[in-house]
C-alpha cells in the first residue's frame, strides 16, 4: 500500500479520535439536565398542543413553567383540575381559572344580512377579504366561508345553513384557535359563567348598518340607558355598547332589560330561556 495513502488514513483516524474525545468531554461539560418535574407536568397536560397558553407545545409549556415563564394555570383547555395538579408539583398555589367559550359576535346570516357581491374564490375568510375586503354587505360581518372552522383543534365549530359558524359549547375548550383565525375579530372568548354578549362588531352609523344588516347594532344607546340596565353594567364605546361583566352578578337579570329592549334584537344569550341567539326573535318585521 502506497505510505501517503496510509499515512493518511492514520491521520484521519486520528483526528476523528480526538475530536470524538472533545465531543464526549464537551457534552459531559456543557451537558444541560432535564428537570424531572418536566415530564411529570407533561403527563398531565392533555395533549392538544394548540398554543391557547401561549407556547408552541404542551412540553414547551412544560418546561416554561418550569422556568417560570408560564403561569401554573396557563392550560387553558386543562382547566382547574389541570392547573391544581401542575401547581402540587411546583409547590405552588394554582390560582383562580375562568374558564371560557368561543362565541360568535355576529348575526348576520344570510337571511339578515345582504352580499355586496358573489365571491367565488378560495373558501377562506382570509383570502376572501383580499378582494375587495370580502363580498359581505357589512365590511365587519363574518364572511361566512369557516376559517375557524378549521382553525378549531376540537372540531367544536360548523358553520350552520345559513353561513354563520356555530359553537358547539361541549366540545368547546376556550383555547381561543378561533379568535387567532378570523379575520373579521368576529370570534370571541366569553366567560362560561356570562350568558350574555352583543352579537355585533359593526363601527358603522346606525342608517348604515340598517343597509345590510335586520340584526346589527344601531348604536341606539337604549341598553346603555340607566333605566334599561343599572350601575353602568353597560356603557358605549363609540358606536357600540360595552358589557362591563365585572359587574354582571345575575346575568339573566342583570342583562334582561337590555336583551328585551334592544330594537334590533343585537344581543346574543347563551342557552337560556331567552333562546340561543335570539333566534326565536322575527327578523323580518
Amino acid at each position: 500500500m502506497d505510505f501517503s495513502i496510509l499515512s493518511a488514513i492514520m491521520v484521519m483516524g486520528g483526528l476523528g479520535l480526538i475530536f470524538g474525545a472533545g465531543l464526549a468531554v464537551a457534552s459531559r461539560i456543557f451537558m444541560v439536565k432535564r428537570d424531572s418535574r418536566i415530564a411529570l407536568i407533561e403527563e398531565i397536560l392533555p395533549g392538544a398542543n394548540c398554543g391557547a397558553c401561549g407556547a408552541p407545545g404542551c412540553s414547551a409549556f412544560a418546561e416554561g413553567v418550569i422556568q417560570e415563564r408560564y403561569p401554573v394555570n396557563g392550560c387553558i383547555v386543562g382547566g382547574a383540575e389541570v392547573a391544581a395538579q401542575v401547581a402540587d408539583i411546583m409547590g405552588k398555589e394554582a390560582g383562580e381559572t375562568i374558564q371560557k367559550v368561543a362565541i360568535v359576535q355576529c348575526s348576520g346570516d344570510r337571511k339578515n344580512a345582504v352580499d355586496r357581491a358573489q365571491y367565488n374564490g378560495i373558501q377562506d375568510c382570509r383570502a376572501a377579504m383580499l378582494i375587495s375586503n370580502g363580498a359581505k354587505g357589512c365590511e365587519y360581518g363574518c364572511l361566512g366561508l369557516g376559517t375557524c372552522v378549521e382553525a378549531c383543534p376540537f372540531d367544536a365549530i360548523t358553520m350552520s345553513d345559513q353561513d354563520l359558524p356555530v359553537v358547539d359549547e361541549a366540545l368547546c375548550t376556550g383555547c381561543g384557535e378561533c379568535v387567532k383565525a378570523c379575520p373579521r375579530n368576529i370570534m370571541a372568548l366569553l366567560p362560561r359563567s356570562q350568558k350574555v354578549y352583543l352579537a355585533c362588531v359593526s363601527q358603522d352609523f346606525g342608517k348604515s348598518v340598517k343597509a345590510v344588516c335586520k340584526v346589527g347594532c344601531i348604536g341606539c344607546t337604549l341598553c346603555a340607558n340607566p333605566k334599561t340596565t343599572a350601575d353602568e353594567i353597560i356603557t358605549m364605546n363609540g358606536k357600540l355598547p360595552v358589557i362591563h361583566y365585572d359587574k354582571v352578578k345575575k346575568p339573566l337579570e342583570d342583562l334582561k332589560n337590555a336583551v328585551d329592549k334592544c330594537p334590533t334584537h343585537s344581543f346574543a344569550v347563551r342557552d337560556t330561556e331567552f333562546g340561543q341567539k335570539n333566534d326565536n326573535k322575527d327578523t323580518d318585521s
